[in-house]
């Protein structure tokens, strides 16, 4: 999808003087993944909350919550994991 993009701090993304517009589902994969429900007020089921993660041993709850939100959002999921070295890869495309 074509959208506004942010930069690393966030911020909107002024190139040349202008905002800058691209390929932006890669951002709204980590907006999802980052907050917590009901941040999003018009969505309030929407978030993973994935900073509470951090302090459960069980991350199976995480990963299916992950995948049912990115659907939601309009994503065709084919897989969601860990890998060994504790990178998130997300299988997936926005159809």
């Amino acid at each position: 999808m074509i959208d506004i993009l942010l930069d690393s701090n966030g911020d909107l993304d002024f190139s040349n003087g202008d905002l800058n517009t691209g390929l932006s589902d890669n951002q709204h994969q980590e907006h999802i993944l980052l907050a917590n429900k009901g941040e999003f007020k018009e969505f309030p089921e929407l978030g993973v909350g994935l900073e509470g993660m951090l302090n459960d041993d069980d991350y199976t709850s995480f990963l299916i919550d992950i995948k049912k939100n990115l659907e939601y959002d309009g994503m065709k999921i084919n897989n969601v994991k860990f890998e060994e070295n504790g990178n998130l890869t997300i299988d997936g495309y926005y159809k």
